[in-house]
């Protein structure tokens, strides 16, 4: 799936995404989209940060698997004009992916926590 569109007004489908003005609807529920801070964090465990923004990841991810320019990536998932403030993005693209990667690897036992664990 790639993340060329306005990605602030997708929903699922059986199919894949679409924009809601594809079917000629308006967004009901739209994704979570919270702002970012310039680094993500670096705990050893997921941070209400990270809950909050994992729909954030998700995308971070997807574009990484698309081989997705990191200034547009800034741009359209971050909300951060590269143009603008090229440091502080680049330096958001690359912690937040970093995070992502960690989350997808090791971080993810902590969204979900077996119920034997209290």
């Amino acid at each position: 799936m790639a993340l060329n569109g306005n990605m602030r007004n997708v929903y699922w489908t059986d199919e894949h995404y679409r924009l809601p003005q594809e079917r000629g609807q308006a967004l009901i529920n739209p994704l979570p989209d919270p702002e970012v801070a310039d680094e993500a964090p670096s705990e050893p465990y997921l941070t209400p940060y990270d809950h909050k923004r994992v729909a954030t990841y998700m995308w971070l991810l997807d574009a990484a698997y698309d081989d997705e320019d990191w200034r547009w990536v800034a741009r359209t998932v971050l909300h951060i004009d590269p143009d603008k403030e090229p440091e502080r993005a680049h330096r958001a693209w690359v912690t937040h992916l970093e995070r992502a990667r960690w989350i997808l690897k090791e971080g993810h036992k902590f969204l979900f926590p077996s119920p034997t664990t209290h």
